[in-house]
């Protein structure tokens, strides 16, 4: 199975593509979101934090983080990344409240 996100950071490390066309592929894209429900009591909230972290997503913006912490992005490449995707989220949010 393939991970266009994984697909699209090799590419921009290979420099067959630019920032820019990631970026613009990332606006362009639907963005898997976590699921689940916030801790509402104090109870929760503790049991919260026994649990793992959120589980891994393919294809989710856990990739460029990955490829950001294995050193593969410079910071501003992750921050043109990360808002090229909450720009994706925000459209995809306001078209849902349409």
């Amino acid at each position: 199975m393939t991970n266009e996100v994984v697909d699209l950071l090799i590419a921009l490390n290979e420099g067959t593509i630019s920032i820019e066309e990631v970026a613009h592929r990332f606006k362009q894209r639907t963005w898997p979101r976590h699921r689940g429900s916030e801790p509402t009591t104090y109870t929760e909230m503790a049991a919260a934090q026994l649990e793992d972290p959120d589980t891994y997503i393919p294809g989710s913006f856990d990739d460029v983080t990955a490829a950001y912490h294995r050193g593969e992005l410079s910071e501003q490449q992750y921050d043109v990344l990360a808002n090229a995707m909450a720009e994706s989220r925000r459209a995809e949010d306001a078209a849902a409240d349409q």
